[in-house]
């Protein structure tokens, strides 16, 4: 299941654990069992779900559409390099119908975003962690701030509390009726 290359190791057999926090939306088709199963997924190929945000409803962010999102956080531990956990973070967006069509923003079954991973900072072509945006974007901060106000941002340092009080995102942010656990 899991390729060696994608994997921290300390010495050979020792794995390293490292937590990682996600975020999640959905706003096509049945939006809360993509949520859950995207949750049940993750928790199959990524790594060991530790933490659960509440479901938040919001509107799209950076384009029109009549379909709200459904949004949410999770806390991951895994011993998965963050190249290796795109990589699953993709095949489960795939799995689940995913299509990418170059569009920057746009409605989705699934959209699985890696905001933390510790406390490094990757920046390459294919990923940039911490998540590059996650500061401008109150559906990913108000869960995040949920169940973590205190984790630092490594490249501002200042906390999820902090961000989100300093967020100039004017979005509405509901808290959904519905939970994923």
């Amino acid at each position: 299941m899991f390729d060696r290359d994608d994997l921290i190791l300390l010495r050979p057999g020792i794995l390293i654990m490292e937590s990682a926090y996600l975020g999640i939306g959905s706003n096509l088709g049945e939006r809360e069992s993509n949520l859950r199963n995207s949750v049940e997924k993750l928790g199959e190929y990524a790594g060991k779900i530790v933490k659960v945000s509440s479901v938040y409803e919001t509107d799209p962010w950076g384009f029109s559409s009549d379909d709200k999102f459904l949004n949410m956080v999770i806390e991951l531990e895994t011993s998965l390099k963050p190249s290796g956990l795109l990589g699953r973070l993709l095949m489960i967006e795939s799995m689940m119908g995913r299509l990418r069509e170059g569009k920057q923003y746009s409605s989705r079954i699934i959209d699985i975003d890696i905001l933390f991973y510790g406390d490094l900072g990757c920046y390459t072509k294919a990923l940039e962690i911490p998540h590059p945006k996650l500061h401008e974007r109150k559906f990913v901060l108000v869960p995040l701030a949920e169940i973590a106000p205190n984790l630092v941002h490594p490249v501002f340092k200042k906390s999820v509390s902090e961000l989100l009080r300093e967020c100039s995102d004017e979005s509405k942010i509901r808290l959904h009726d519905s939970t994923i656990a």
